[in-house]
């Protein structure tokens, strides 16, 4: 990931621990400026000798570019390619003309994740570059090629005037767990957020409290779960949706509205533009949170670069450094962006509502790591929409085998990780658990351990569902000589998540397998993808999570299985990452279960 945070004291570059992607983008955009010098300096030969005219009108000799910007700063990206093309600037002779449309950076993602038909734009311009990872999915989509950032908005918590003051602003200073913390402690304080699956501004944001209540200690997985509880119930699908739910005057019958809010998760350039447009009392003002504001960062970046022209290659990098150049950044100034190195410009600041000695201008934080966002979205998904999961664990010898570097077998590993993920999920959330290998429960290769319930019913002995479930986790060993049932095994786990279908919440069948098949008396590959075919129902949606651990799983074949449900697969090779990769997966999965909803 590239880095989110306002830079140190010293001076760009200095930084000892940038990202490989970060210097990747360094290293591009140095090409870039090669190449664009390189051109001019070709160009101006080619005019000496007649071989090109700068006579030609821009209509005739222009290149045309399509590019995909963010709704945000696509604006401002317009006016100085319309600006460019009014001034005739030029890539090898021929002038610039950059079509920019805005569009949502999540939906541009998933669209380049899923490959398919060739996009209708050379150049996105996403808001983050958190979207990246998402577009480059498993790496069977569109490439892209992200280069250097080019303008950028620290996130921040927008206040009315009236729930400001109540809360010390601008003197009073808080971390992010605390100012949350506070805002939702008062009766009178309605917090709202972007959808953090499809708002980079509300995913980091959620990653930020994650991190500051960790740091507090305690219980931080049950209060982040709490306050994304609260978020989710005054979600927006986008953060210009976000800013229609404030509070429009500081009238009380307009502040006790219950549809209305008083507080947002936003950048500072979403509450510049908002203040711009505000009159009388509906300005907001800015909280700059003490352990750290991360930053949009609005990464340029080609798409299927290989399929450009070379005219096309050369005008989008030439575009690229002219949106990095003085007057470029005059014109995101104006719009209300900072520089791409984050560095906070008093008029901005002021005019986005942030005053000292709020620490917009000396506040850092360390961009969180893909793992951490992976699991903040799979965990807010579950938030949303309760889950109803049933496990599936490989149980045959194999499982005995000791991971490298451990010293502790592919079991116990994996039950580690299983027991640490069954902290993300609520009370309202269903698992259940089966093991299986061959022969394991007489003829069947499966056995169900745990019915499918809610975690936090209560069971035998004074204890939850949630600890017997945790205790059965801890008890799976594997079975001696045993060896991988898994057609069976998926099929008749299959039928039973789907018979026991609960809508309205996410149903998911999550198998973890270290090996391929080896039932030879059960039934055959074909068949089963032939039964799965014809029981998956599109009204009773249950998505298979396979994931394949170790070395000696096949993923493919996991993966080939698990999409016909919806699903798909996943591989690990140290089972401690498990937890992560089904954070993930349930976050994927419930995405694509939103979508074909809509």
């Amino acid at each position: 990931m590239g880095r989110h945070s306002l830079p140190d004291a010293g001076a760009p570059g200095e930084r000892g621990d940038a990202s490989p992607r970060r210097r990747r983008r360094t290293i591009a955009i140095a090409i870039a400026t090669l190449l664009v010098l390189a051109v001019a300096t070709g160009t101006g030969v080619a005019v000496n000798g007649g071989l090109l005219s700068f006579s030609e009108s821009c209509e005739d000799s222009a290149v045309r570019l399509s590019l995909a910007a963010s709704p945000d700063i696509a604006p401002a990206v317009r006016d100085i390619a319309e600006q460019a093309f009014a001034d005739e600037v030029r890539s090898d002779g021929h002038c610039l003309d950059v079509e920019v449309v805005a569009r949502d950076s999540y939906k541009v993602a998933d669209t380049l994740a899923g490959g398919g038909e060739t996009p209708d734009f050379q150049v996105w311009l996403p808001d983050s570059d958190l979207w990246l990872d998402r577009a480059e999915g498993l790496g069977t989509g569109t490439p892209i090629s992200p280069s250097d950032s080019v303008a950028s908005s620290p996130v921040a918590l927008a206040m009315v005037p009236s729930a400001s003051k109540r809360l010390g602003w601008p003197k009073k200073t808080y971390s992010w767990a605390e100012l949350v913390g506070a805002a939702l402690q008062s009766d009178r304080v309605r917090l709202g957020a972007a959808d953090p699956a499809r708002s980079a501004t509300g995913l980091l944001a959620l990653t930020s409290i994650g991190g500051s209540s960790a740091r507090q200690g305690g219980d931080s997985d049950t209060r982040v779960a709490e306050t994304a509880k609260v978020l989710a119930e005054r979600m927006s699908d986008s953060d210009a949706q976000v800013l229609e739910t404030l509070a429009r005057s500081g009238t009380g019958a307009e502040e006790g509205n219950p549809r209305r809010n008083q507080a947002v998760l936003i950048s500072e350039q979403a509450a510049f533009t908002h203040n711009a447009e505000a009159t009388g009392s509906g300005g907001l003002n800015l909280f700059y949170p003490a352990d750290g504001t991360p930053l949009l960062d609005y990464p340029y970046t080609l798409v299927d670069e290989e399929q450009l022209t070379l005219a096309q290659s050369r005008a989008a990098l030439r575009f690229m450094t002219l949106l990095n150049d003085r007057s470029s950044r005059a014109v995101f100034a104006r719009y209300g962006f900072r520089p791409a190195g984050g560095a906070a410009e008093d008029a901005v600041v002021t005019s986005a509502g942030g005053r000292s000695p709020q620490p917009y201008a000396t506040s850092a934080a360390e961009a969180p790591s893909a793992k951490e966002l992976q699991e903040m979205l799979g965990m807010w998904t579950i938030t949303v929409q309760s889950a109803r999961l049933t496990t599936v664990v490989d149980a045959s010898g194999s499982m005995a085998t000791l991971v490298p570097g451990r010293g502790q077998s592919r079991m116990d590993v994996t039950k580690e990780s299983l027991i640490q993920a069954l902290s993300q999920f609520t009370p309202d959330d269903e698992i259940g658990l089966w093991e299986f290998a061959t022969t394991l429960d007489g003829e069947k290769d499966y056995r169900r351990l745990m019915p499918t319930r809610r975690l936090g019913d209560p069971a035998q002995g004074g204890s939850t569902h949630r600890e017997k479930l945790s205790a059965a986790f801890a008890g799976l060993q594997p079975v001696p000589g045993g060896a991988t049932g898994l057609y069976d095994t998926t099929l008749a786990s299959y039928k039973e998540a789907q018979s026991t279908y609960v809508k309205g919440k996410f149903n998911s069948l999550v198998i973890l397998t270290d090996g391929s098949n080896q039932d030879e008396d059960g039934i055959s590959r074909s068949a089963l993808i032939a039964e799965l075919k014809e029981l998956a129902d599109p009204e009773r949606p249950v998505p298979v999570i396979a994931i394949a651990v170790g070395p000696d799983a096949d993923r493919e074949e996991v993966a080939e299985i698990a999409r016909i449900t919806g699903g798909d697969g996943y591989e690990v090779s140290d089972p401690a990452e498990i937890q992560a990769v089904i954070l993930q997966a349930i976050m994927t999965a419930g995405q694509g279960g939103r979508a074909a909803q809509e």
